[in-house]
């Protein structure tokens, strides 16, 4: 039976995914996520609704377009910002249009579309730009596991080491020279937390990885100030062995690419 598979440009490759979440390791351009289709500048007028989003296109147009993004967004939705759209031809489509990026007042580039963290990871892995995640033979995405009905964003694997289970999260909140995460409750991401250290007490890896899609970021801590339940399960877990990446984000219109690690403090 041949095996349906779902694919995403990347620079001098393509990153084939079938639908069990396989890839196969390859070799990428420095994890350069380059987006499929030129993507569209404009103004952001406001976000509502949370998924919602209402943009000036150069000509005057208004459209409205999907916002990929569950997170408070503070500080990355200002009305009167630069954004960045795709467009999909796709009929089925209920919104043509994803916003993608954003510039605040300060010129800091911010990744809106939280999905883009996983596939910038990807391509890292497979680039072996993320130097920690190094020497394994397969990746699997979206996998049941843990004891809370959970799904691994990334399972690495090889016959030589332990599986290693990673987490990512999109960090965007600046907040006084730092990033911050959670930003907003996530009782969600206390479970993973909780998961991740159940992985590491049954001898796996666990990995919580950051990616800062804020050029303005240098550093990220987590949010005490928002969500102290999952600070306080975050430092039991890195406690119990669960290792925490932290790494950075260049940034252009044309694509998005994963370049350098970043302290978590």
């Amino acid at each position: 039976m041949m095996i349906r598979q779902a694919r995403f440009k990347v620079a001098h490759s393509i990153l084939r995914f079938d639908r069990r979440g396989l890839a196969k390791i390859r070799r990428y351009n420095r994890g350069n996520m380059q987006f499929p289709t030129p993507l569209i500048k404009g103004k952001l007028i406001k976000r509502y609704k949370r998924f919602l989003a209402d943009v000036e296109l150069p000509d005057g147009q208004v459209v409205t377009a999907h916002c990929p993004n569950t997170g408070a967004m503070t500080g990355c939705a200002e009305p009167g910002f630069s954004v960045w759209l795709s467009h999909s031809s796709n009929p089925k489509r209920k919104l043509a249009y994803t916003w993608e990026l954003a510039q605040n007042a300060e010129n800091h580039w911010i990744g809106i579309n939280t999905h883009n963290a996983n596939k910038l990871v990807c391509e890292g892995i497979e680039s072996q730009a993320i130097a920690e995640l190094k020497g394994y033979s397969s990746i699997k995405r979206e996998v049941k596991y843990g004891e809370e009905g959970s799904r691994i964003d990334i399972l690495l694997s090889c016959t030589e080491r332990p599986n290693c289970y990673v987490e990512v999260k999109s960090v965007t909140l600046l907040q006084d020279n730092s990033g911050f995460f959670p930003d907003a409750k996530s009782i969600r991401g206390a479970k993973h937390l909780r998961e991740l250290a159940h992985m590491k007490q049954q001898g796996h890896r666990a990995v919580l990885l950051f990616c800062v899609q804020h050029s303005g970021i240098n550093q990220v801590r987590a949010a005490e100030h928002i969500d102290p339940v999952y600070a306080q399960t975050l430092a039991l877990a890195q406690q119990n062995g669960v290792e925490i990446l932290v790494y950075g984000c260049k940034f252009s219109e044309q694509k998005i690419l994963i370049n350098q690690p970043l302290a978590f403090i």
